[in-house]
């Protein structure tokens, strides 16, 4: 396993069998953690990227099996943040000292293209030096164009998995991986800066799965991709679904790390969730960015995609610095800035 590892290193590419075997054997875990700091260092030193996660809204019109605020769940506690509680968010976190802020929410038929344009184009006059992220899910090409022209840089739209018949076990038959799969190059031709991803551990993955997901973000090449491991949700089909692992899903990370070196990874809050350290292990696995949550106390655990997530602890904002504390034991600082892809250590500055 570490001469596959070492040509992954070297090469940034494997072979669909190569990949495979090495999925198939955490063997060398520790032998890959300690390569892909290594890694990471070379594009990022010791730092970590904050992003302030605004969570905006939990209706959605689509049925994913795995997911919380499905349409179909009636127990959710559905809500929408208004345009000044939205600003609030950001407000407060451009106090705390973060540069990048994540609008987050299901599919909801509410933001229409002008109310988004609207919403964007009020954040980034007041921000000028922030950049904006949207996770909005699934839009015409068309809409793509006016969120990037309107001043958003950056997207983040997970695959899920990069094998259809595995795709239709997770989605519903109105959902589909062809159409998953042009929304992301869509955002790519629109001009954003792409993130997507999948979950380690979902229901029917195998590690062929896994492979095949490897070899999409080979000829993708997303700026950014989120890895987090599949918990399930009390009110879907998938209730009683096996959650997926902590030690899978570090294990993707340090693969991601050598796969593509300046890429950005997040540690997720679902890491946090299965395991109180989880986010640290993902930075040593690899990982570089956090999402701490800006959202109203109130609206964070009604956006609950998953079990037991976490939304009022460290992954808050409000324990920013208590966070900070956490990243220094183990070496690691936040740094300042917008966090660009691939900005180097040229452009970024240590916060203290």
């Amino acid at each position: 396993m570490r001469k596959l590892i070492d040509r992954l290193e070297q090469n940034h590419s494997l072979e669909k069998e190569e990949w495979i075997a090495l999925i198939s054997s955490e063997s060398e875990k520790e032998y890959l953690f300690a390569r892909a700091r290594i890694a990471s260092r070379k594009y990022y030193g010791n730092h970590v990227y904050a992003r302030g996660l605004i969570e905006f809204t939990n209706y959605c019109r689509n049925n994913c099996y795995y997911c919380g605020i499905r349409h179909d769940n009636r127990n959710a506690a559905r809500y929408r943040l208004s345009e000044e509680e939205i600003l609030q968010c950001c407000e407060n976190g451009y106090r705390i000292g973060f540069r990048t802020f994540v609008l987050q929410g299901g599919e909801d038929v509410y933001y229409t293209d002008e109310r988004m344009v609207r919403l964007i184009t009020k954040i980034k006059s007041l921000y000028p030096d922030c950049a904006l992220t949207l996770s909005i899910g699934e839009r015409p090409k068309e809409s793509y164009k006016k969120f990037h022209d309107s001043g958003a840089d950056r997207y983040l739209l997970r695959h899920e998995t990069a094998v259809d018949p595995h795709y239709r076990m997770l989605h519903p038959e109105e959902l589909t991986l062809r159409s998953r799969m042009d929304c992301l190059w869509n955002l790519k031709e629109a001009g954003f800066q792409v993130g997507c991803g999948f979950m380690a551990g979902s229901p029917g993955q195998t590690a062929e799965c896994l492979a095949e997901d490897m070899l999409f973000i080979t000829k993708f090449k997303p700026q950014m991709v989120g890895v987090g491991p599949f918990i399930p949700h009390h009110d879907t089909p998938f209730a009683g679904k096996t959650a997926g692992t902590l030690g899978q899903t570090l294990y993707m990370i340090g693969l991601l790390r050598l796969l593509k070196p300046d890429l950005l990874i997040p540690a997720t809050t679902a890491l946090g969730t299965i395991c109180e350290n989880g986010r640290e292990l993902g930075i040593l696995a690899g990982a570089n960015v956090i999402m701490p949550n800006l959202s109203p106390k109130e609206n964070r655990k009604k956006y609950e995609l998953y079990d037991n997530k976490l939304c009022a602890g460290d992954e808050a904002a409000e324990s920013f610095q208590h966070l900070k504390s956490r990243l220094d034991k183990i070496g690691y600082r936040f740094a300042e800035g917008r966090g660009d892809p691939a900005e180097g250590l040229g452009g970024m500055k240590c916060t203290t």
